[in-house]
């Protein structure tokens, strides 16, 4: 099978919530891999600290370059975060997607330079040449950003279902509503027939509690990386009291 064949499977396989923790860099991702998680999914915000840039700042050649040495450093399919896609065509997202490796992509609905959600029907119909493009060579995670940005009348939910069907329609494998309440994630994944990613928060339900509210995929965001970077601090701040950091 073809990476982003083992990808689609696990998806639908026996062992679901698919757990996909974030690697920053080949170093995160070897830890991951060696841990027995069967795919990863790159961090957009991740990848930026570690690369010195604020979160949706990261110059697209520097996050495929990132992305490509993730891949490179493991043996399992790795899926990428590449925000809205960097203003890129289809075919040369695509292009770039592959040529790193990555056997799947996420895409959100969200115009930054408007700093608004992106018309949903011009947002399905590009999903629709990126998987024209990509045939079943990447497995894409459409993200919808409405409990992110919110939508006038507080109607998030059905504008979450419509934006949902319409992406499944031009091809998605999966959706993810961002930051959608727990408790209807099952109503959203019965809703729109596709397997709903769900984003693991501290303070909120872990994996396997997600997964029994009805997430087919759990993903962490930038949060693995800046729990790294918490350790971290926690070593400095031993190093400079003069006491030995472990290990």
């Amino acid at each position: 099978m073809s990476a982003a064949a083992t990808l689609r499977a696990l998806h639908h396989g026996p062992r679901l919530p698919l757990v996909l923790p974030g690697p920053w860099d080949a170093a995160a991702a070897r830890v991951f891999a060696d841990a027995g998680f069967p795919a990863l999914a790159t961090p957009s915000a991740g990848i930026a600290a570690a690369l010195g840039h604020e979160d949706g700042r990261t110059p697209p050649a520097e996050m495929f370059a990132a992305i490509a040495r993730i891949v490179r450093a493991v043996d399992v399919p790795v899926t990428a975060d590449v925000e809205a896609g960097y203003g890129l065509s289809a075919r040369e997202l695509v292009g770039r997607l592959l040529d790193a490796g990555a056997a799947g992509c996420n895409l959100e609905d969200s115009d930054h330079a408007a700093g608004a959600l992106r018309d949903a029907e011009e947002q399905a119909a590009w999903l629709a040449e990126v998987r024209a493009e990509a045939g079943d060579a990447l497995v894409i995670n459409a993200r919808i950003d409405t409990y992110l940005r919110g939508v006038e009348g507080e109607r998030e939910t059905a504008e979450t279902v419509r934006r949902g069907l319409l992406y499944a329609a031009a091809g998605a494998d999966c959706v993810y509503p961002i930051l959608a309440p727990p408790a209807l994630l099952s109503a959203l994944a019965a809703a729109i027939g596709r397997p709903v990613n769900a984003l693991a928060v501290p303070g909120g339900p872990d994996p396997e509690e997600l997964g029994a509210l009805g997430a087919a995929r759990i993903t962490f965001g930038g949060g693995l990386q800046r729990a790294a970077m918490a350790t971290l601090a926690e070593v400095a701040e031993r190093l400079r009291g003069g006491r030995p950091a472990e290990g």
